[in-house]
């Protein structure tokens, strides 16, 4: 149970960040505004806010609890699924999306295709996030439930509360700023328990002498490539192919909350910025998240839900006023993560489904409503899925599998599109639809396919491959745009086009 002091130190943690959120409504006097800060952000803010929307609280519980179950293998989804990736972005897509004007990926994906890719895509993305909203929620119970023996319920209900407030009221701007205080205390919490759980352990060389000798188990808790016939969910094949390939890629180039804060920037030089100095910071993440859950092997062992072992180390580890500012760090990822699908979310809807199928040709205070009303309706949705990831082995490991049943087919057309001017709109529209069968098939019937229980890393890659196939071959049998729809869509198709709204 939290002490005086943790309380004193939560509420006024979670108060500030509800008035420093409701400061910027002042800011919002459009969509644009509601939904791409005006395009007036600076690169600092906008990389800690990546960051800090990446890493959230399903990385902070459940890296954690798969860092317990499987070791530092997990690592990689930072140090090798992210960095490259960024980097990629920052160069190369980032620009185009920029120059664009664009509000969305699947906007993008529209005007290099068709209406029915940018609305199958979109309405993809929109499903995943309202279900991934269930699993932060989950999040939260997990640890509120370790820490102050709140009910499940209870505890969803105030997550859901106290973000939604700030977020609709203060659209992206404030999702942005909060994040960068949002980031400061994640980083600081996060730091704190993991120096004094290596005092605990005795240090690196103490906690890898204790663990190894622990069962056979643990024999591999160490190595940061796993053979690819490992029990676990990150086989180096997987690792490879699934995640260096595919899931990174698509995640940092083609996820609507991690793309549209670089929308946001003031001009393409801090769109670019933004990514690289977000890439820098998370090279850093896997010491928050990573580390705990190993020293909780020790002082925890035999924990029946490994996600709770990052609850149980702020349990045990951590004096009192520490506790408060580490459930604040908590706090703050979970709130940085839900604040950033809501918005997100209702930007694809409003900008993807509303504004060209439901009501065109609306005021821009209309649209402004809609996207406000679409936040409040996703925290409904949000709370009712929340129980989904209680089916998976960790909450790390759902998420992953959502993402594996759309991102690879995704991809391919995104990277198809951008990089070969002959890729066709019926040939995006046949890889995205049949990339995404194939993956459902794969998940539906994982144990004919796969020797490992998750295996998410393959399922990616083998849909990304289909997509990429499909797409290129029916390409090849149907015309493509004339040269001139294609301008500032295709790489090197022409020089830098002056920004269209």
């Amino acid at each position: 149970m939290l002490s005086g002091i943790d309380y004193f130190i939560v509420i006024a943690y979670i108060v500030g960040i509800m008035l420093l959120g409701f400061y910027f409504r002042r800011y919002i006097a459009t969509s644009e505004d509601y939904f791409l800060g005006g395009r007036s952000l600076p690169f600092w803010a906008i990389g800690m806010s990546i960051v800090v929307s990446d890493i959230g609280a399903m990385d902070f519980v459940g890296v954690s609890g798969q860092a317990y179950r499987y070791g530092i293998s997990v690592g990689n989804f930072d140090w090798i699924g992210s960095v490259p990736a960024m980097l990629l972005a920052a160069f190369i897509f980032i620009p185009y999306f920029w120059r664009g004007g664009m509000y969305t990926i699947p906007e993008y994906l529209g005007r290099r295709y068709n209406r029915h890719v940018r609305t199958i895509a979109s309405l993809t993305w929109i499903i995943f996030f309202a279900v991934d909203l269930g699993v932060l929620f989950w999040a939260s119970a997990v640890l509120l439930n370790v820490l102050m023996g709140w009910p499940v319920w209870l505890s969803i209900m105030l997550t859901a509360s106290v973000v939604g407030l700030y977020t609709y009221f203060g659209g992206i701007t404030a999702v942005v700023m909060t994040d960068v205080v949002q980031l400061i205390i994640m980083f600081v919490g996060g730091l704190t328990l993991t120096f004094l759980g290596f005092h605990a352990v005795g240090g690196w060389e103490g906690m890898v002498d204790k663990i190894s000798t622990m069962g056979p188990e643990y024999k591999s808790h160490f190595d940061l490539i796993q053979p690819s016939d490992t029990k676990t969910p990150f086989p180096w094949t997987g690792i490879l192919f699934g995640l260096t390939f595919v899931m990174a890629n698509a995640y940092m180039i083609g996820n609507q909350t991690i793309v549209q804060r670089c929308l946001t920037a003031k001009n393409e030089w801090h769109a670019k910025a933004s990514m690289i100095f977000a890439s820098g910071l998370k090279m850093l993440v896997p010491i928050l998240v990573l580390f705990p859950g190993l020293m909780a092997i020790i002082l925890h062992p035999g924990l029946e839900d490994g996600d709770q072992a990052l609850p149980m180390m702020i349990k045990s580890i951590l004096p009192p006023g520490l506790v408060g500012l580490m459930f604040s760090a908590f706090f703050a990822g979970l709130m940085s993560s839900v604040d950033s699908l809501l918005n997100s979310t209702a930007t694809l809807f409003t900008k993807d489904i509303y504004e060209p199928f439901i009501k065109k040709g609306a005021t821009d205070k209309h649209y402004l409503k809609v996207g406000k009303m679409t936040t409040l309706v996703l925290l409904v949705i949000g709370v009712a899925t929340s129980p989904i990831s209680g089916k998976y082995p960790g909450i790390y490991v759902a998420i992953q599998t959502f993402l594996s049943y759309f991102q690879g087919p995704l991809f391919a057309i995104l990277l198809l599109g951008i990089f070969w001017k002959r890729t066709t709109q019926w040939g995006g529209l046949s890889g995205l639809i049949i990339g995404i069968g194939f993956a459902t098939v794969l998940n539906t019937f994982k144990s004919a396919f796969f020797t490992i229980e998750d295996p998410f890393l393959y399922v990616s890659w083998w849909s990304f491959v289909v997509g990429f196939i499909i797409t290129i071959a029916v390409s090849l049998f149907t015309s493509p745009h004339p040269e001139k729809r294609l301008e500032g869509l295709v790489f090197r198709a022409t020089g830098k086009k002056n920004r269209t709204s």
